[in-house]
Formats: C-alpha cells, sequence, structure tokens
C-alpha cells in the first residue's frame, strides 16, 4: 500500500508541474501573439502616412519594426512544435503538419565527405564494409564578390603610312563611369525594390571594402 502511495503523489505532483508549466506557456504565447498584433497594428499605420513613412527616420523605424515582427513569429513558430509534443500543452486552434520542405533540386550541392573509422571500435577489427550513409542537407549562402573588368583596347601604327588605329570603346552605361551594368542594376533594385537607401548601400559597401559614397551612387541613379 506504502508503494501505491507513493505512487499516487508522484503521479499527482508529476500533473501539476504539467499543468504549470502549460500555463507558463499558454501565457507566454498569449503576450508574444498580443505583442505581433500590436506591431502588425503599428506598421499598418506607418505604411498608411506615407510622409512619415517616406522619412528616412520613419524608414529606419519601419524596419526596425518588421524585425522585431518577424523575429516575434520566429519565436511562435519555433515554439509552437514543442508546446505540440508536450501532452499538457495544446490548443484547440488547427495546425499545419507540412513537415519540413526538401531543399530545391536544382541548387548545387557540394559533398562533404566526414573520414569513416578504419576500425571497428568494438572488436578493433579492420574489416569493415560500407553498409550506407546518413546525408544532411545545409543550405548556405554565398558572399557577393567585387571583381574589376579591364577592357584592353590595343592601339597600333602603320608602318607604311604612319596612321593609328584603335578599336572603339565599347558602350558603357555611365559616361566616363567606373560602374558596370550589374552593379548598377544591384544599386537600383535595392533602392527600388528593397526600398534601401543609398546611405545605406554606401555603408554596406564599406563594410565589405569598397568606397562608393553616397553622392557617387546618387550620380550613378
Amino acid at each position: 500500500m506504502t508503494g501505491d502511495t507513493d505512487d499516487i503523489i508522484a503521479l499527482r505532483a508529476a500533473l501539476a508541474a504539467a499543468e504549470a508549466r502549460a500555463e507558463v506557456a499558454e501565457a507566454r504565447a498569449a503576450s508574444a501573439e498580443a505583442q505581433v498584433a500590436h506591431l502588425k497594428h503599428l506598421i499598418a499605420r506607418m505604411r498608411q502616412d506615407r510622409f512619415g513613412a517616406s522619412s528616412e527616420r520613419g524608414r529606419r523605424l519601419l524596419a526596425q519594426l518588421e524585425l522585431e515582427l518577424e523575429e516575434l513569429e520566429t519565436t511562435l513558430a519555433e515554439d509552437a512544435p514543442e508546446n505540440a509534443a508536450d501532452p499538457a500543452v495544446r490548443t484547440t486552434a488547427p495546425r499545419s503538419n507540412r513537415g519540413r520542405q526538401p531543399l530545391r533540386a536544382d541548387l548545387p550541392r557540394e559533398r562533404v565527405v566526414i573520414p569513416a573509422p578504419t576500425q571497428c571500435p568494438c572488436c578493433g577489427s579492420d574489416r569493415l564494409s560500407k553498409l550506407g550513409e546518413s546525408v544532411t542537407e545545409t543550405l548556405e549562402v554565398i558572399p557577393r564578390q567585387f571583381k574589376v573588368i579591364q577592357t584592353v583596347r590595343e592601339k597600333f601604327t602603320c608602318r607604311d603610312c604612319e596612321s593609328i588605329t584603335q578599336p572603339p570603346a565599347p558602350f558603357h552605361p555611365i559616361a566616363r563611369g567606373r560602374a558596370g551594368p550589374w552593379l548598377l542594376s544591384t544599386i537600383l533594385c535595392d533602392k527600388f525594390l528593397q526600398h534601401l537607401p543609398l546611405n545605406r548601400q554606401s555603408d554596406a559597401f564599406a563594410r565589405e571594402g569598397i568606397d562608393l559614397d553616397t553622392s557617387t551612387l546618387a550620380d550613378w541613379v
């Protein structure tokens, strides 16, 4: 009887602890959802206020609010599987059951093989045969690279008439400019599609070791 009583007490204690964890998780989720709703409301109001959102300070504030909203939504999405796995933390809202989607098949793959042991860790035998392999895929990004293209136009002189010939200069998007077509397209896309101001683009270039001040970018745009 004593053993049964101890088991009942332990079960009650475990149930009480699980209920306490559930209450804490629900309160935390409710608080995060309220913050998400508040941020969405602020962002919507700023976007409706054209004059406030168009100023430099307004754009910075809007970008900061959107970043906070993204972090909160990410935290909620990460906590959701943990709450679903705990039987004491359940909600009536339907949950998506998509699972992790595979990475695109057309992306280039770099195969990194971890060296396998040459001896059996149990008995020390070196008579090992391959049984199979486990592959883990990780998505990675390659930082953009800069290069300088030297366009060489050779100059020749005629030994008979002493005239000088040279190929014409190729077309350039900006007369006497140093920006190539791909660099210009990157600047324009960041400014008009990503809404990234030129001063922030100049700061980003500086962090990558490229000195392009805001006035130069403005002349190109």
